[in-house]
């Protein structure tokens, strides 16, 4: 199956709660969960994820960082986990997560299979008179010249030679022209608040109890069109972002341009944040790819 390439201009973000695992007791099931939820982000190209505290009396930051370090080492390419991630508690079951097999995780190992203007991730590992070596993956590093930046750092290249010595620049991950691995983001602020102080040009609050997505279907597209930075965010297992919203002593309505249900005439009594996250992303890349 061929790889989309296709990199919208807007850039998307969703927002997950802190409790996303908290109804399960195991770490196992715990990192399942999560996987479902890095699989999600890569299936549709997000670009962010953002994990926020959607419990005022309790202390979450355990689960956020739980949820932080499981999407952030699936995000990260295999061959570059070995300089990024210790042998933390929290990964003990990562050899149960789904690969995410997009673009920014390459399957080329060898020097000789890779091109000339080809994109990979990296990290810097020494340093040079020339500039600094940055491992792409391959049997031998890449040089680039004249860069002063910290060793054991994560850095997006661009291949610009390969004989007769492996060259390459840095690169702005925005500036590669397709869909490449999404940011995971640790709030610490409450929905409402980061809602507030991120200024998402369009914030699409999903619940069974807003407007189904057909009904407003075109004043969504109509804003999304001249959007840069879309929000669409999740309820938790225990209490949807109406209940959330009411928490922190706030009118969701008045928070976010749309309440929207993306499963309409659901055929459970409940649906999963994860379920739908699936779902609702799905159905936001077909009307928008429209």
């Amino acid at each position: 199956m061929v790889l989309c390439r296709v990199y919208r201009k807007t850039e998307l973000a969703i927002a997950i709660p802190a409790s996303l695992v908290s109804d399960i007791p195991h770490l196992r099931e715990k990192t399942a969960r999560i996987g479902m939820i890095g699989r999600a982000a890569a299936i549709f190209r997000v670009n962010e994820v953002i994990v926020f505290p959607d419990d005022p009396t309790a202390n979450q930051s355990r689960d956020s960082n739980l949820i932080f370090t499981i999407l952030s080492y699936m995000e990260t390419p295999q061959y570059l986990r070995k300089y990024l991630f210790k042998m933390e508690p929290e990964l003990r079951y990562a050899g149960i997560l789904p690969p995410l097999r997009t673009l920014h995780h390459p399957v080329a190992k060898k020097l000789r299979e890779l091109k000339v203007g080809e994109f990979r991730e990296g990290v810097t590992v020494s340093r040079v008179k020339e500039g600094v070596l940055v491992d792409i993956g391959v049997e031998r590093p890449f040089l680039v010249e004249n860069k002063e930046i910290k060793l054991n750092k994560r850095v997006t290249a661009r291949i610009t030679a390969i004989n007769p010595k492996p060259e390459a620049t840095m690169m702005n991950r925005k500036e590669v022209p397709s869909s490449w691995g999404f940011q995971v983001i640790a709030s610490d602020m409450p929905f409402g608040q980061f809602v507030k102080q991120h200024g998402f040009d369009l914030v699409i609050a999903t619940s069974r109890l807003g407007t189904p997505f057909a009904n407003i279907k075109e004043s969504i597209l109509t804003r999304w069109k001249n959007a840069y930075h879309v929000l669409v965010a999740f309820g938790a297992p225990v209490r949807g972002l109406y209940e959330i919203a009411k928490l922190e002593n706030i009118v969701l309505d008045q928070m976010v341009h749309f309440v929207v249900n993306m499963i309409p005439s659901q055929g459970t009594e409940t649906v999963r944040t994860e379920e739908a996250v699936y779902a609702a992303l799905a159905v936001l890349n077909v009307a928008t790819m429209g």
